[in-house]
């Protein structure tokens, strides 16, 4: 009997327990492989998730020899529907932990036992499953660096084996799906993505592992340097998996080696959280802040998205963001401090306009992260902590390079000069906007407004 793989985050097929499982299910070896383009999520992800999507199974569909099976619909009758058409005893994922993926997997699950098909979860996208790092008393950790230690201490095991040789169903798929992949790759305004697919991940992260990893450590914070691995997109799309980089960690002795393996697990970290605290997806985790108030000024929002604020390191974060879908990690909490505290916007409209725009946009990751900027989410950075928009650029990007590859009307302005275009005579020569608040002064309102919510 013939067993189903519904793919989700999970598109590739070296290191995939979740593809053995179902190999080793089947009767004769024999595997349907599916994803179900879900007109739920379709429409809430925005158009550069889409397209991330959309060239990720057109990768995947390389990757399992042209026998990816794309369907349209609700995945709770298409799933059951396919297993029927394959006749198919089990179907087998990679085990969902998200709030919206736990419910439509119950909903699909339900739907199989109604038909006797059997459901089989295996692996997740965390090297570390959430909700198997404990402390003593046998509670989540709420904090990242207990977390870390014992995430260490427990361990994970080595990437799953690579099936070079499968049997593959070869069954249609659904013309609506593949229009609807084709018209998202077409989207006018989408970001330069890089190359997707599980070949392009790996040739990645040997060329950072090679070149980049020693010097991570030093270089990380500095955005004008490609020193960062860019394999967020990947990981989140589930082209490979945080395992397979972690293999390749465990005889790697620098401090940057050391630093990287850490951020990976700030991202399984968040995961754990998101998965004990589903709410938090959208609403603070901690209630520090119950009484906060916020503004909606929908003019400076917008200059913010546009990237014309007149703070020239967060204009260029919010204009890399558009162009290439992305943003190097220590501006893009420059910028998340800029909406909260200097304009006083609750997290989740920035949140919201990071997942609209950005290629690796996680859930967990990156509202966690959010939060963690403004103050409620776990090892908080505290409210009155307020990123200096000028201080924080001159730090990072000293020589100004940064800036003003992001922002051409700042090209004219030498050295670190691009970051206060207001000290130079002909710092506004090219149209470039003026600061649309005064820093010092929102610095204090953030201040007082916290003061307030706190009593």
């Amino acid at each position: 009997m013939t067993a189903l793989l519904w793919l989700r985050r999970d598109l590739r097929r070296g290191d995939h327990p979740a593809l053995l499982a179902a190999r080793d299910a089947a009767d004769d070896g024999t595997v349907c492989v599916l994803f179900v383009v879900d007109p739920y999520l379709w429409e809430r992800g925005g158009p550069v998730r889409r397209a991330w999507l959309a060239a990720s199974l057109q990768a995947a569909q390389e990757d399992f020899d042209g026998r990816l099976v794309v369907r349209h619909g609700d995945p709770a009758k298409v799933v059951p529907a396919v297993a029927k058409e394959v006749e198919a005893g089990s179907v087998h994922v990679t085990r969902e932990v998200t709030p919206s993926g736990r419910r439509r997997d119950q909903k699909v699950q339900d739907a199989l036992a109604d038909k006797d098909v059997e459901w089989v979860e295996t692996g997740t996208p965390y090297a570390v499953g959430p909700g198997l790092v404990r402390n003593g008393s046998g509670d989540p950790y709420k904090v990242y660096t207990p977390f870390h230690r014992a995430w260490r201490e427990h361990g994970w095991p080595e990437p799953a084996a690579y099936p070079r040789s499968l049997d593959l169903v070869d069954v249609d798929s659904h013309q609506k799906a593949l229009d609807m992949l084709d018209t998202a790759l077409r989207e006018d305004d989408l970001p330069q993505m890089p190359e997707a697919g599980e070949k392009a991940a790996l040739a990645r992260w040997r060329d950072f592992r090679d070149e980049a990893l020693d010097d991570y450590d030093g270089d990380r914070d500095k955005p004008a340097v490609d020193g960062t691995s860019r394999l967020s997109a990947y990981l989140k799309i589930g082209a490979i998996h945080p395992r397979t980089i972690l293999a390749d960690l465990a005889d790697k002795r620098s401090q940057g080696a050391q630093t990287f393996e850490q951020e990976i697990a700030w991202r399984e970290f968040y995961g754990d959280v998101l998965a004990e605290n589903p709410r938090s997806a959208w609403h603070d985790l901690r209630d520090a802040l119950p009484g906060m108030r916020y503004d909606e000024p929908q003019d400076a929002i917008q200059a913010w998205k546009d990237g014309r604020t007149g703070y020239p390191i967060v204009d260029a974060g919010m204009r890399q963001l558009r162009e290439v879908g992305w943003m190097h990690n220590r501006v893009r909490m420059i910028t998340a401090s800029f909406l909260t505290k200097d304009l006083h916007v609750w997290w989740p409209t920035g949140a919201r306009w990071f997942l609209d725009r950005l290629v690796d946009g996680d859930i967990a990751s990156n509202n966690h992260g959010w939060q963690w900027v403004a103050g409620t989410g776990t090892d908080a950075s505290p409210y009155f902590r307020v990123f200096n928009p000028v201080t924080q650029g001159e730090k990072f990007d000293p020589s100004g390079d940064y800036v003003r590859r992001w922002v051409p009307e700042l090209r004219h302005l030498s050295g670190k000069s691009a970051h206060q275009p207001w000290k130079a005579d002909d710092g506004y020569d090219h149209d470039y906007p003026q600061p649309i608040v005064d820093h010092a002064e929102e610095r204090k309102e953030a201040l007082s407004r916290y003061d307030a919510a706190r009593r």
